[in-house]
């Protein structure tokens, strides 16, 4: 028994069929039947029902594709950690941001590598959660940045805090609304388009309870993008009120492009973010620079 028959087993248990598994692993099917027997003899069991064109994991196959999986995977993370040591160097950096921390850091990041760290590999790539904890899961990508309300805690996750940023309204300077002389309703907000990222249930939840049935984002928001540098540029070029993490629009509030509005009652909403990787992944020593890089510039 080798680590090749039993990541032949797991491709057989992913796809349910001989001719698409040796497909995947680029094998003939006589080949791929020749591997799974030999595993058969070694463990002494049957693993496969052939029934037809149907293959089904025995009981025992259940069982050793489930162990198989964890000794694969332990596999490539000794590979991993062999290659980071012998490459001598910082390693590739994979990483997945979500709406807000891809506003804030994507460029900044980038740039601040270009600069001084020009050798390493860089990868950032935003989107939406569920997308990138499924790539995640999959080793395309090393870590997420992401809001952790729009994710769930699972066994093989690791989820480390970050900071919580502050949520509001923003519109473009000169906008209608700043002409009132204070506090702004919700009801006065709805005169104009909303735009806002996708929100997760528990901050539609709070802004329900803040400002009413009419504040449900399936209702009100008119202007839906996860692009916060997208919404804010068409908040600066029209009536469109932003609805999002502050820190997002800061420069162009300190340029005097866009202001803040404050609504009465005030939205106390804010986004928790998280970095998010898989329990035992090796990490790269790059990493260490996103960490800091994140934590310096993920702040109100």
């Amino acid at each position: 028994m080798n680590l090749r028959h039993l990541e032949h087993l797991l491709a057989l248990a992913e796809t349910g069929s001989f001719s698409r598994a040796a497909e995947q692993l680029h094998l003939t099917q006589s080949a791929l039947s020749r591997s799974i027997q030999t595993l058969e003899i070694d463990l002494n069991g049957k693993l496969i029902d052939r029934t037809g064109k149907r293959n089904a994991l025995t009981p025992l196959g259940e069982t050793v594709a489930l162990r198989a999986g964890r000794m694969v995977l332990d596999a490539s993370e000794l590979r991993r950690s062999a290659d980071l040591l012998r490459q001598c160097d910082l390693g590739a950096i994979r990483i997945g941001l979500g709406s807000g921390p891809g506003a804030m850091l994507m460029t900044p990041f980038l740039l601040h590598m270009a600069k001084h760290h020009p050798g390493v590999q860089v990868s950032v790539s935003p989107g939406g959660t569920e997308l990138q904890l499924m790539q995640l899961r999959q080793r395309t990508l090393d870590a997420l940045v992401v809001d952790v309300r729009r994710i769930s805690p699972a066994p093989d996750l690791a989820i480390e805090y970050l900071t919580e940023l502050r949520a509001g309204f923003v519109c473009r300077s000169g906008h209608p609304l700043l002409q009132n002389v204070g506090p702004v309703s919700f009801d006065e907000l709805l005169c104009y388009p909303l735009a806002s990222t996708p929100l997760s249930a528990e901050i539609a939840h709070l802004l329900v309870q803040r400002f009413g049935p009419q504040a449900d984002p399936q209702q009100a928001v008119s202007l839906r993008c996860d692009d916060i540098t997208s919404l804010i540029e068409v908040v600066k070029a029209s009536d469109a009120i932003y609805l999002g993490i502050l820190a997002a629009a800061r420069a162009g509030i300190v340029t005097g492009q866009l202001s803040e509005l404050v609504t009465n009652p005030p939205l106390t909403a804010g986004a928790r973010f998280a970095f998010v990787t898989l329990a035992g992944r090796t990490e790269a020593p790059s990493m260490g620079l996103f960490r800091q890089f994140a934590a310096e510039r993920l702040r109100d």
